[in-house]
């Protein structure tokens, strides 16, 4: 365990400058973190969710199987020649 070289001390320069510079992006992304994580907990707590309702009322439709087609069938009318 020597001396920093100077790729120790570039790693720790850009740190640094992620850090304290660039116009405080971590704490914009901290923030948006801090109001995601706030938006999720209201959510939760909230058992009488309306879009919940709305999303549980609404009909469902098949899904067929992987490999299986699907196939709609007609009905034809006996052809009446004389």
């Amino acid at each position: 365990m020597g001396s920093f070289s100077i790729w120790h001390w570039l790693v720790v320069l850009a740190v640094i400058l992620l850090l304290f510079g660039g116009g405080n992006k971590i704490s914009g992304v901290m923030g948006d973190f801090a109001k995601g994580i706030k938006s999720f907990k209201k959510n939760m707590a909230e058992p009488d969710d309306e879009s919940m309702e709305e999303a549980n009322a609404k009909p469902s439709g098949t899904i067929a199987a992987p490999g299986t087609r699907t196939t709609t069938t007609t009905t034809r009318e006996p052809s009446t020649t004389s």
